[in-house]
């Protein structure tokens, strides 16, 4: 791994769930007219503090380096509970975390298992939000390959998001950052992402989430069910990837991909404003800031990306200094850079 690329994705969400967070809950022009054009848009404060979307993509790190290896549902279940229910508790929580993931973590503490604990009907962008360090992970170490990827990507997601979009999406952005990290290009990125999704259509990763079906209201079969989520996908990326053809920098992208609440259009609205800005890293994570919707998430998402292309150096020193969490987020992606 190059460029300190699981650092910069790291701190490349932090910085966009920091600069996103005053602006959500806000309108296109709401927030044109409050700072102007994303130019303007500054990191305030020191520290800078972010939302739970950073806080849980923490504790996803901390299950991760927790776990004993080679990873697997039954050495990640634990570390994975134990990193949330630590979430939760603690008196940092109070950054207007999702419901989803407070009913759900509620019910882990309470000692319910997994699958009945996680919220079956809900696809909120909470288990995107958080999957960043699965995407980071250095290929071929302990055994871990695309396939581990993807049931892990999609297990975190399922101890609190159980709808099959759910699962899809946070798979989906877990492969997005793992292609940038490895060097993949913008170009081309929605054309690889989108036969990604084609072929995991009927991939159920029966190891990591044969429970979830116990729970289901009727017999479901599992092709079926995560073929429901992959579709999902695969229709937000054909919007993608006609916003990236018919590129539009003055408009707010959520018209084009989503608001980003629910969790595909939180990933196609978040790669979208980095698609936009390849180059521009900080451009990019201010834009994403100024949309409209979910802004903190679709900006943390946009940071994600951009720091898995561009690695540490995109962003700016103060920035680096300024941003709360600072010291985990330098441990652990000095851990998975030093491949």
């Amino acid at each position: 791994m190059t460029s300190q690329r699981a650092s910069g994705c790291l701190f490349g969400l932090a910085f966009g769930d920091a600069l996103g967070a005053p602006t959500e809950f806000l309108s296109y022009s709401e927030i044109k007219a409050r700072y102007g054009t994303y130019h303007s848009l500054m990191l305030k404060g020191d520290p800078a503090y972010v939302t739970d979307d950073t806080q849980m993509a923490l504790a996803v790190a901390k299950a991760l380096r927790r776990a004993e290896t080679p990873y697997s549902q039954a050495t990640l279940l634990d570390p994975l509970r134990n990193a949330f229910i630590e979430w939760l508790d603690s008196p940092d929580n109070n950054r207007a975390p999702g419901n989803t993931c407070l009913d759900a973590c509620y019910a882990l503490q309470d000692g319910q298992p997994w699958y009945k604990a996680s919220v079956q009907g809900s696809k909120g962008c909470g288990a995107n939000m958080r999957v960043a360090p699965v995407g980071i992970l250095p290929a071929g170490e302990h055994g871990f390959d695309e396939t581990a990827r993807a049931g892990m990507a999609q297990f975190q997601a399922a101890l609190t998001h159980g709808h099959p979009t759910g699962l899809a999406a946070a798979d989906l952005t877990a492969a997005a950052i793992a292609d940038l990290v490895q060097g993949g290009t913008p170009t081309g990125l929605v054309a690889r992402l989108t036969e990604y999704a084609r072929s995991q259509r009927q991939i159920w990763h029966a190891a990591w989430l044969d429970p979830l079906l116990s729970v289901r209201p009727v017999a479901v079969d599992s092709k079926e069910f995560i073929a429901y989520g992959w579709d999902e996908c695969l229709r937000v990326l054909d919007r993608l990837a006609w916003a990236v053809e018919n590129a539009d920098r003055d408009s707010d992208p959520c018209k084009a991909t989503g608001a980003g609440w629910i969790a595909e259009e939180a990933f196609a609205t978040g790669l979208l404003c980095f698609l936009l800005f390849p180059n521009e890293p900080t451009d990019a994570v201010r834009f994403a800031a100024m949309t409209s919707g979910d802004s903190d998430s679709i900006a943390c998402l946009t940071g994600a990306f951009a720091g898995s292309y561009h690695g540490l150096s995109a962003w700016p020193a103060d920035w680096i200094s300024r941003i709360e969490y600072a010291d985990q987020l330098t441990a652990f992606g000095a851990y998975w850079d030093r491949g």
